[in-house]
């Protein structure tokens, strides 16, 4: 791909090396025969005659063309298997003015990808998608991909696929079905000819995104001559007559000649996101003296858990609205079992003193378990030094903790049902948490409170007295 004749000279969009570990070769990475290297070609040469290259961000994908920023000299987001449209959408309606380029090979748009690849062209997502298939998945072994041929063998269909395992993906005509997509066209690489077809539709559909006309997909039959076990020449053959007889080329749909509503821009200004956050620019009045320090140096993390309907997920987003008023940086990632109510649910939170660099909390300062089972699975990962708070009410039995850790049981069930509403259990834990742990003053937490209850004042007097009695509980639960 990379070895060029003397009358062709590589735009600047297209590098001219393959930048290796063990360093620069002229040579590609991809297998003799390959079909990857040409669209490549096709891509750079395309977003240099728009000059679109300051503008482009190719979104790279899992499979053998994962490599493709080390050949096309543009922006390049790398993203998980399947997950190129999700991105896309988020890159472009982000920043409209970028070319976002999507590359799948068939098992990442086809088979993983299947239904983000729908959703987004339905919805007419302004970006290009360059579809390439081969009907294998290449990198990963030569599985069955879903447009692999009906009699095709493979690692996975050693025999050839058969009918019981589903017809090969028409792709093209999936898509040109939909109402979103503006342009979708197949072509092929096989010969001069068909080449220079691919070469005009990688072009136009870049075209579209230009112009602002909506979704573009060009499906490209590409050879694989490695796990077609033939050589290069005989496997443009067989693409040729085998299959295109499963995969016609051609236009599939063109809109392109129609007028087009302009797509929205964001809006990024600061009273818009508080608008659409619910939010006030009013700045709370701050409770603490500093950052927290004492549990952690620069980053707090904690974990609260227990059955769906304790109130775990509620009392994280309190935490994070206390740390955020207080003016530090705090995250929330929740986790749900399968029921709405009696399964499993924790969060993981983070209270950070400038940026939460990961929001997973594997092992937590703070332990905040609503039943026995969260204890029973959480109180082993809290770190040296730090806190377990639990509900005595349902847990009778405390596992065995880390080196100094402090262990505090609080009925927080008894004491809700005491004050006649169960629901205000996580409010009581949380006055606990402050009381043990010191994470925040107590007016931080009450502001915290009565900002979630603004639409329900009259559940504030409650609140505020469940926090009361969960902070003088703790005393007496100390271990």
């Amino acid at each position: 791909m990379n070895t060029q004749s003397k009358t062709y000279t590589a735009p600047p969009t297209f590098y001219k090396k393959f930048e290796r570990k063990d360093g620069n070769q002229d040579t590609t990475h991809y297998c003799p025969g390959c079909g990857h290297g040409h669209i490549h070609k096709y891509i750079a040469e395309a977003l240099h005659d728009f000059g679109l290259q300051d503008r482009a961000i190719v979104i790279s994908p899992v499979g053998c063309s994962v490599f493709a920023y080390y050949y096309i000299d543009a922006g390049n987001v790398q993203v998980a298997h399947g997950r190129s449209p999700a991105v896309a959408t988020g890159l472009k309606r982000a920043n409209p003015d970028a070319i976002v380029v999507g590359y799948q090979g068939d098992g990442d748009l086809a088979a993983i990808g299947g239904n983000e690849i729908l959703q987004a062209a339905n919805r007419g997502e302004n970006y290009t998608v360059f579809f390439i298939n081969n009907a294998i998945y290449g990198m990963t072994g030569g599985q069955m991909a879903p447009t692999t041929l009906i009699g095709q063998k493979s690692s996975t269909s050693p025999y050839g696929r058969s009918p019981f395992m589903g017809q090969p993906m028409k792709v093209a005509e999936l898509m040109a079905q939909l109402d979103g997509p503006v342009y979708v066209e197949r072509v092929g690489l096989f010969n001069a000819k068909q080449r220079t077809r691919a070469k005009k539709a990688i072009k136009k559909a870049l075209q579209c995104q230009v112009e602002g006309k909506g979704f573009a997909l060009v499906e490209v039959l590409a050879e694989c001559p490695t796990h077609l076990g033939l050589s290069s020449v005989e496997t443009e053959k067989w693409v040729e007559t085998e299959m295109t007889k499963v995969f016609p080329l051609g236009l599939k749909k063109d809109l392109t000649d129609a007028k087009f509503p302009d797509f929205p821009r964001p809006a990024f200004a600061p009273e818009h996101l508080l608008e659409v956050l619910g939010a006030s620019a009013q700045r709370s009045a701050r409770a603490a003296s500093g950052f927290p320090s004492h549990l952690a140096r620069h980053d707090v993390s904690l974990k609260l858990a227990g059955a769906g309907g304790d109130g775990a997920q509620t009392a994280a987003m309190l935490i994070c609205t206390a740390a955020i008023n207080e003016g530090f940086d705090s995250t929330h990632i929740p986790s749900y079992g399968p029921e709405s109510r009696g399964g499993t649910s924790y969060a993981d939170v983070h209270v950070a003193e400038d940026e939460v660099l990961s929001p997973a909390a594997a092992s937590p300062h703070i332990l905040v378990a609503f039943n026995a089972p969260s204890l029973a699975k959480f109180a082993s990962t809290v770190v040296p030094g730090g806190y377990v708070i639990y509900d005595s009410s349902t847990c009778h039995d405390v596992p065995h903790v880390a080196e100094r850790v402090t262990v505090v049981g609080v009925p927080f069930t008894q004491v809700a049902a005491d004050l006649g509403r169960t629901v205000v259990k996580n409010v009581v834990a949380l006055g606990a948490l402050q009381e043990a742990t010191n994470l925040f003053p107590k007016e931080t937490f009450l502001t915290a409170i009565r900002q979630a209850l603004k639409e329900k004042c009259a559940m504030i007097p409650l609140n505020e007295e469940a926090f009361g009695w969960g902070a003088r509980m703790v005393n007496g639960g100390r271990r």
